[in-house]
């Protein structure tokens, strides 16, 4: 089995973000789509100064991430076919990360308008702090904290061409 290029590396690299990208993608659009059509509902006239106060940090935030997650399409337009793919793979690196930070804010700020709207607002931090703890685990602990994970068994398979299975 052959290595890859490093030509082949950036462009596999890319293909794999962009579909990151389009999960991301999908979840922040539906969000954000949800929170444009709020206001326009019935109930929102009865939110609380401070329930309007976190739509718009959830509504900013949502905007900012799509903005982020969506902005490497637009960077790759500006870039095709110019050889650039390890700039356009950093660049969309980087968006996609601060793509998921605005998604964070804006679902825990979404949790907190719809709780504190229905409960009681001390359970609604509550409840809005364990959710931002769960996306935290899920977001940042456990993939930093397994960012090494199977190295050793990838490094004994490429170095003995017989271990490697068809599957």
């Amino acid at each position: 089995m052959s290595k890859e290029t490093e030509k082949q590396r950036w462009q596999r690299n890319f293909a794999d973000l962009l579909q990151e990208l389009r999960v991301a993608q999908t979840g922040v659009q539906i969000l954000f789509a949800f929170l444009l059509t709020l206001p326009f509902s019935n109930g929102f006239t009865r939110t609380s100064e401070f329930q309007r106060d976190v739509y718009i940090v959830a509504l900013l935030a949502a905007a900012a991430a799509t903005a982020m997650i969506i902005s490497p399409v637009a960077f790759h337009r500006a870039l095709f076919r110019q050889g650039r793919k390890p700039e356009l793979v950093r660049f969309a690196h980087r968006m996609a990360t601060g793509g998921l930070a605005f998604m964070l804010i804006a679902m825990v700020s979404a949790v907190l308008l719809i709780t504190d709207f229905v409960l009681d607002r001390p359970i609604a931090f509550v409840l809005s702090a364990l959710a931002g703890f769960w996306f935290l685990v899920f977001w940042v602990i456990l993939p930093f904290a397994r960012r090494n994970w199977g190295e050793d068994d990838i490094d004994d398979e490429d170095d003995d061409p017989d271990t490697l299975s068809v599957g």
